[in-house]
């Protein structure tokens, strides 16, 4: 009599192993997901930002009154538009920020404040003319 192999197929090690397939995709996934969203908040394609400080702060308004003043073009229309009242507004907001951070400032931080309004100040009384 020939002995008749028989072959036990074990279904739980098929079963085991495509849960753990489906772990290692699920944390692939989520890495990925991870790496986007990282990606997306550094703002990936576009130069990194420049650090918080009071400098920053002071040209960003600085700028916009310039901006308004049509000394230079607006980047998002390429045209020097004039918003004198506009301007004007950025440098009442930059005394503002000087009287309200008196005697709080360093002497760097104090010596730009004041030449950029007083540089704000001369281009308004010349634009306005």
């Amino acid at each position: 009599m020939s002995e008749e192999k028989k072959i036990i197929v074990d279904d739980d090690w098929k079963a085991q192993a495509r849960k753990e397939k489906e772990k290692l995709a699920g944390k692939d996934a989520e890495s990925k997901d991870a790496a986007g969203s990282a990606d997306a908040a550094s703002g990936q394609g576009r130069p990194p930002l420049p650090p918080v400080d009071f400098g920053l702060l002071v040209n960003s308004y600085a700028m916009q009154a310039m901006m308004c003043m049509g000394l230079f073009a607006n980047p998002e229309t390429g045209k020097a538009d004039k918003d004198l009242d506009t301007a004007k507004h950025y440098i009442d907001i930059l005394s503002m920020l000087e009287e309200k951070t008196k005697g709080n400032l360093t002497d760097d931080e104090n010596k730009m404040l004041s030449m950029s309004l007083h540089d704000l100040r001369m281009a308004f009384v010349e634009v306005a003319k």
